[in-house]
Formats: C-alpha cells, structure tokens, sequence
C-alpha cells in the first residue's frame, strides 16, 4: 500500500467510481465499487511509479514522508 493521496468520487458520466492521485499527474482509475476503485488505483500507482523508473522521471515523495524505493 502506497502513502500518496487517493481522491475517489462517483462520476456519472462514467457510471463508476473514479479514483485519482494528484501528486503522480495522470495516475487515475476506477471501479464499479469504491473497494474496487481503490484498488485499481494502488496498481495504477505502482505501473505510474515502475513507467517513471524506466525512463528516469522524477518520482514526487508521497506528501506522507515515505520515499519511493529507486
């Protein structure tokens, strides 16, 4: 489990729950459930974190104070 915040609403545009982390820009997903939803986003989060490694871009520091492993 990851200490960066994670927002999730309904969106009834999408008929789901969508879930968005605002310190990893464009780290988003979403559920049929809130359960579901927060989990889709701590895979998101990690598939964010693992992209960013690979092409060497800034990973933020989760504003909890637990740094990202490199």
């Amino acid at each position: 489990m990851f200490k960066y915040e994670i927002i999730i609403y309904w969106s009834k545009e999408d008929d789901a729950f969508v879930a968005e982390v605002p310190e990893l820009p464009g780290c988003m997903a979403h559920g049929r459930t809130q359960t579901a939803a927060l989990k889709n986003i701590n895979e998101a989060i990690q598939l964010w974190i693992d992209t960013a490694k690979e092409f060497g871009d800034l990973i933020p520091e989760p504003q909890g104070g637990r740094p990202v492993p490199a």
